[in-house]
């Protein structure tokens, strides 16, 4: 909570949210002896309405006094050209922590360097400093957006982008190859789309793509580590061009998977379809979890509970929420025009998550593998289109569509 300070000091000091005069102050910035400009508050409930933006101040600060012999840099590169790699709450990313109980095998690996972004393409308002600004505050986090008909081509056009992006990188995939590697696959070809890679410095992410090994359930950062045959790997891609995001993603094999992989992936696939399959106005949110966590449970996997669904457009994440589990308490029925994902994670052991210490790794707690797909929708008059969905140039690298 904000914390008085020296009244004679802040008089002149106008609140970071509001801009009225302001008598309070960040504690945190006072720990880290951070300027008064822009840590002021005039109420706590300012302060609160602030703090999703506000926080990243106290990041900068402490990224600002690294210096050689840091710990971890022997596993990311130096945060040089102010360049702020996957440091959360002065954590970093490294093998070496002795309290830390990794949960399965995998382990942080190297991360290369920012890349780069040409000065044409259009950038979201997180691209230069890692800080979304219209997004925490938007009255689009409570209300679900009814898009026009020119959003909804904006959309379409760029979703289309995000399939054909996500079908390259499905295309490189193979044992030997790193998932920075396929970072590089998915960056440049969303910047020859025009696009952006929206995953790109939001909140601080320092890759253009998510690349889930194994038990990591989502978030997963693109480093050097090599894929390993037997591996399954999810790559999620979000594209922003237009001025709108599409976002989808798909768990791939990479050579000899064993049977057991191959069923928590093909399940995944099908609880994805499922609950496409009853999108259409006047169905309740809450539904999709139901259907999920039915078909998921009948096979005797699991549905994670931490990460949901959202909605999406001229924002990345807003409303509506899309829990994937069963008796969920998401509010709200779908209508035409709305725009959002649905992206099941399904366990083959216990739902429930572990971070890893870069702040951004979720993997499962018991070390046992996780699947996702995602989809961007459409709510039709009568229905559902699927914005990402498979074209005709696609790879066929599901059995089970071959058939």
């Amino acid at each position: 909570m904000a914390g008085e300070s020296d009244m004679a000091e802040t008089t002149t000091l106008s609140c970071a949210q509001c801009g009225k005069p302001a008598h309070l102050q960040c504690p945190k910035c006072v720990e880290l002896k951070l300027p008064r400009e822009g840590a002021a508050f005039c109420t706590q409930d300012c302060f609160k309405a602030s703090w999703v933006s506000h926080k990243s101040v106290h990041l900068k600060a402490k990224l600002s006094s690294f210096g050689p012999g840091t710990p971890g840099e022997q596993n990311s590169a130096a945060p040089d050209d102010d360049w702020l790699y996957c440091l959360k709450k002065g954590q970093t990313r490294t093998p070496k922590h002795p309290l830390f109980d990794w949960t399965g095998t995998l382990r942080p690996y190297p991360i290369s360097k920012k890349r780069i972004i040409p000065a044409h393409i259009d950038q979201p308002d997180w691209a230069m400093d890692g800080i979304p600004k219209e997004e925490p505050n938007s009255d689009l986090q409570h209300v679900v957006e009814i898009k026009t008909t020119e959003q909804i081509e904006r959309m379409r056009e760029t979703c289309r982008i995000a399939r054909e992006v996500l079908d390259a990188a499905a295309r490189v995939i193979r044992v030997g190859v790193t998932t920075d590697e396929i970072d590089e696959v998915v960056h440049e070809a969303t910047i020859a789309a025009g696009g952006y890679p929206s995953p790109l410095n939001y909140h601080f992410f320092p890759k253009s793509c998510c690349t889930s090994v194994n038990e990591i359930i989502c978030h997963g950062i693109p480093d050097a580590r090599k894929l390993e045959d037997g591996d399954i790997v999810n790559v999620d891609v979000t594209v922003y061009y237009k001025g709108v995001h599409g976002d989808l993603n798909e768990t791939f094999f990479v050579g000899n998977v064993d049977e057991a992989s191959r069923r928590l992936v093909q399940c995944t696939y099908e609880c994805l379809e499922k609950a496409i399959a009853i999108v259409k106005p006047g169905v309740r949110f809450r539904e999709i979890g139901e259907v999920i966590n039915r078909h998921a449970s009948m096979s005797g996997l699991s549905v994670v509970k931490s990460y949901c669904g959202h909605g999406i457009g001229e924002l990345f994440h807003c409303a509506p929420n899309i829990p994937h589990y069963g008796r969920n308490k998401a509010v709200g029925v779908m209508k035409a025009g709305q725009t959002f994902t649905i992206e099941p994670m399904i366990n083959a052991g216990v739902w429930r998550d572990r971070m890893w210490p870069d702040g951004w790794t979720a993997v499962t707690a018991d070390g046992k593998r996780s699947a996702q797909f995602e989809h961007t929708l459409l709510v039709t008059g009568t229905g559902v289109e699927v914005l990402t969905a498979r074209l005709p140039t696609s790879p066929k690298v599901f059995p089970w569509l071959n058939s």
